[in-house]
């Protein structure tokens, strides 16, 4: 039997980490392995293209980079695996984080990186998850039950609005 893969998140620094920290928290919540790292595109790029070119043999099935303002963390990544890439573009900076989402978001034809919104850490751990339940049914059905808890926490707030409508 195959071991289940794990899901590598990566950030380019630990500023970082107070939003990455929720994409760690939903994997946990899911049951899915993780390790957490700091890599720098930049500042470790030896280091960063070692564990992408090796993530696969690493029992890696997905692989999360958050960056905020040049954002090349996914790219880079991307560049040195063949597993899939979640980009999380950070705000901050000048741009206030828009020129992370268009350097994560705009890859050349061939090397894609799937994004998530600015600090959408959350998303992409779910998003990681699917592709993870692709070939694991008992991942598949916990993110069912997730699905079918956040309908009914809508259906609480829903019923919430029309008892405070209803005594207005």
């Amino acid at each position: 039997m195959e071991t289940r893969k794990k899901v590598a998140v990566v950030m380019g620094s630990d500023s970082d980490w107070p939003v990455v920290k929720a994409a760690c928290a939903e994997l946990k919540k899911l049951d899915i392995p993780y390790e957490a790292h700091i890599l720098s595109a930049h500042r470790t790029p030896a280091e960063a293209a070692a564990f992408a070119k090796a993530a696969r043999a690493n029992g890696f099935g997905a692989i999360i980079c958050a960056a905020g303002m040049a954002a090349h963390l996914a790219g880079a990544f991307a560049a040195n695996t063949t597993l899939p890439v979640i980009g999380i573009p950070m705000k901050g900076g000048a741009m206030d984080g828009m020129d992370a989402l268009l350097a994560t978001v705009q890859m050349p034809s061939g090397i894609p990186v799937a994004t998530v919104a600015l600090n959408g850490a959350k998303n992409a751990a779910v998003l990681a998850a699917q592709m993870l339940a692709i070939e694991d049914s008992e991942l598949a059905a916990r993110l069912d039950a997730a699905r079918v808890e956040m309908a009914q926490q809508i259906a609480k707030k829903e019923a919430a609005l029309q008892e405070e409508l209803a005594s207005l």
